[in-house]
C-alpha cells in the first residue's frame, strides 16, 4: 500500500530539515528532480513538493526562502490542469516560474495563456530588455537557452513586465523586478550553459539565502539529529552492503556506537560470495555489530508465481521487515529499524493522486512497509537524493 504525501511527513519527522530552503512544487515536469538537485548543487536546501501540500505540511519540514514552480505537461487552460496553491500567494515569499510554472503563473495572476502557433523545442538564443534585472545579474545581455513548450504567454497580469525574449517567445522572462520571476526556459538543464548563473541570482540576491548546506554539514547534523531521536534505544540497521545502507550504518555506528546492530538478510537474490564479502567488509574491517540471516527459502517461497514487479517490490519490503521484527527481540532494547530510504525513492513511491506527476515504481523501503511494523524507522538519508 503505497503513502500519501501526508503520510510520508508523518514518518519523516524524525528527518525534518527545519533550516531554512527553497520549496519546490512538481508539476509533473522530468525535470523538476533536477531543480531540486541544481538548488542543493548551490549550497541550498530545497524540496520537492505536490501542488496538493497545505503550508502546514511545507512548514514542518523546512522555513521557506522562496518558491520555485515547475514545467510540466499539462496546459492551464485544461479542466484538470494543475494549479498553483493559494498559500504560495499568501506567503509573500520569492517566486520563479519555471515553464508550465511560468504559464500558471501568469494564469493564476489574471494574464492569458494560449495554445502557440509555433511550438518551441530546443536550443534558442534569449535577448534581455533591459540590463538591470536582478535575475540575470552578470549574466551577457543574449544567452543560449533551452526551450520546450507548445503553450505561450499572450497578455501578462497588470504586476508583471517583460524581462527577456526569444526570436519565437516576445515573453520568454518576466517578472516584477522584485520577488516574482517567470522564465519560458529551463535554466535546471546543461542546454543552457548559464542556467545555474540564473538560480544562483535568484537564491542569492531575490531570495538571500545563506547557501551553507554542504555535505560536511550535513554529516554534522545527521549525527546529532540521530543522537537526538534514538536516545538510549538500540537500532537495527538493515545491510545490504549498497552505498544507501552501508553510508547509513556508518552514520549510525558515527552517532551511537555499540547501540547499532546491522543485520545482513540473504534474501536468495544476491550474487555469488555477496554475502561472505558484505560480513567480511563490515564486521571484520569495520567492526560493526552484525548478524547474518540466511532467509533464501523464506523469501523464494514468498515470491512464488509472483510476476507484478510492483507486487514484488511489495512482498520484499513486507519480508524484510517482518525478518528484521523477528530478530529485534534478541537484541536488547531494539525500538528502531533504520533504512538506507533515499529522497527519490520517497518521491517515486508518492501515489499518483499527490503528485501532478505519474507514480514511478514503489521502493520496498517505502512503499512496501507494512502498517502494523513494530518498529519505529530512522533514515538518516531520507533528505538525500
Amino acid at each position: 500500500m503505497g503513502y500519501s504525501e501526508a503520510n510520508i511527513v508523518d514518518n519523516a519527522e524524525s528527518h525534518i530539515i527545519t533550516d531554512e530552503g527553497i520549496v519546490v512544487i512538481d508539476f509533473g515536469s522530468q525535470y523538476s528532480h533536477l531543480i531540486a538537485r541544481r538548488v542543493r548543487e548551490l549550497h541550498v536546501y530545497s524540496e520537492l513538493v505536490s501542488p496538493s501540500s497545505t503550508w502546514e505540511m511545507v512548514t514542518k519540514r523546512l522555513t521557506p526562502r522562496g518558491i520555485i514552480l515547475s514545467g510540466g505537461p499539462s496546459s492551464v487552460y485544461e479542466d484538470d490542469a494543475p494549479t498553483i496553491p493559494e498559500w504560495v500567494f499568501e506567503s509573500n515569499l520569492p517566486i520563479l516560474g519555471i515553464c508550465y510554472g511560468m504559464q500558471a503563473l501568469v494564469h493564476q495572476m489574471g494574464g492569458t495563456v494560449a495554445p502557440s502557433s509555433k511550438r518551441e523545442y530546443g536550443h534558442a538564443i534569449l535577448s534581455q530588455e533591459t540590463s538591470d534585472c536582478i535575475l540575470f545579474d552578470n549574466i551577457p545581455k543574449s544567452l543560449e537557452v533551452w526551450m520546450s513548450h507548445g503553450d505561450k504567454v499572450e497578455a501578462l497580469p497588470e504586476t508583471l513586465f517583460p524581462l527577456a525574449h526569444t526570436d519565437n517567445s516576445s515573453m520568454a522572462a518576466i517578472g516584477d523586478g522584485n520577488k516574482i520571476f517567470a522564465l519560458q526556459f529551463h535554466p535546471e538543464v546543461a542546454h543552457t550553459p548559464l542556467g545555474m548563473s540564473v538560480l544562483d541570482n535568484f537564491l542569492q540576491k531575490v531570495c538571500q539565502c545563506k547557501q551553507d548546506w554542504t555535505p560536511g554539514n550535513f554529516v554534522s547534523e545527521c549525527t546529532t539529529r540521530i543522537k537526538d531521536q534514538v536516545g538510549n534505544a538500540h537500532v537495527i540497521c538493515a545491510l545490504s552492503g549498497g552505498v544507501d545502507s552501508s553510508v547509513t550504518a556508518l552514520l549510525l555506528h558515527k552517532a551511537i556506537g555499540d547501540q547499532l546492530t546491522c543485520i545482513f538478510v540473504n534474501n536468495g537474490l544476491l550474487r555469488k560470495g555477496e554475502a561472505e564479502a558484505v560480513q567480511n567488509t563490515f564486521k571484520n574491517n569495520l567492526g560493526l555489530n552484525l548478524i547474518y540471516i540466511d532467509a533464501a527459502d523464506r523469501f523464494i517461497e514468498k515470491l512464488e508465481n509472483i510476476t507484478d514487479p510492483e507486487q514484488k517490490r511489495k512482498v520484499i519490503g513486507e519480508e524484510f521487515i517482518r525478518v528484521f521484527e523477528e530478530v529485534s527481540s534478541d537484541v536488547s532494547h531494539a525500538e528502531y529499524l533504520a533504512q538506507g530510504t533515499l529522497y527519490p525513492d520517497v518521491i517515486e513511491s508518492e501515489t499518483p493522486d499527490n503528485r501532478a506527476s505519474a507514480r514511478i515504481k514503489t521502493h520496498h523501503n517505502v512503499g512496501g512497509l507494512p502498517e502494523d511494523m513494530k518498529l519505529k524507522l530512522v533514515e538518516p538519508l531520507r533528505s538525500l537524493f
